[in-house]
């Protein structure tokens, strides 16, 4: 395909008639006949630019220095996914027991680095955005930060709270909802209290 067919090809696969392209890039129709019969092959820069930008396609494809009308990004990557075992519930208020569902399993992104997932139960976690009933992403780790939301066992239950410690070895866990008191344990309550994992993303509904 010469310049010329090019142009005419991109031309009528988006439904435009000679005027409406030529109008759209401050040519004459005459003009435009000229450019897609090859009679004017010098083209300025800036009409092709045009063209490509009103057709969707690139100023290479325009000129025939590459096969593709669709412009290509080299920014654009191809999206990994995954799918993480689902474990249960946790809650987001009094801790619950957390079953082990590894039935049912969650897609993601791969630039979500979790291992499981937890479904969130209650509202004791809304001022984080965590919501009754989102899809929290959990990287199993043993320890986290001061402040920062882990899923702690207690016993045979869990919760999902911001994690603190204190050099007295006091245990704090805070949820992000006023209505409900910090969760305190001492040094003798620690061999019944456990990081189990530190959340890193949740999922939500529009609401």
């Amino acid at each position: 395909m010469t310049k010329g067919d090019r142009i005419k090809h991109l031309r009528e696969k988006m439904g435009l008639s000679q005027v409406s392209l030529a109008d759209k890039i401050n040519v004459s129709k005459q003009t435009l006949y000229k450019y897609e019969n090859d009679i004017i092959t010098n083209i300025p820069s800036d009409k092709v630019e045009l063209i490509a930008e009103v057709t969707g396609s690139s100023p290479a494809y325009i000129m025939g220095w590459e096969d593709s009308s669709i412009p290509s990004y080299s920014n654009v990557h191809p999206i990994g996914t995954q799918s993480l075992p689902v474990l249960g519930s946790v809650a987001c208020g009094e801790p619950i027991f957390m079953a082990e569902e590894k039935e049912f399993y969650v897609d993601s992104t791969t630039n979500v680095h979790a291992d499981f997932v937890l479904i969130a139960k209650g509202d004791s976690m809304t001022g984080a955005r965590i919501n009754d009933g989102d899809i929290v992403f959990i990287r199993q780790q043993p320890e986290v930060e001061n402040g920062e939301i882990a899923v702690v066992a207690i016993d045979d239950e869990a919760t999902l709270k911001r994690f603190y410690k204190y050099s007295d070895d006091l245990i704090v866990l805070r949820a992000e909802n006023p209505d409900y008191k910090d969760m305190v344990y001492t040094p003798e309550d620690h061999k019944d209290v456990r990081v189990l994992g530190k959340a890193v993303a949740f999922q939500s509904d529009v609401r």
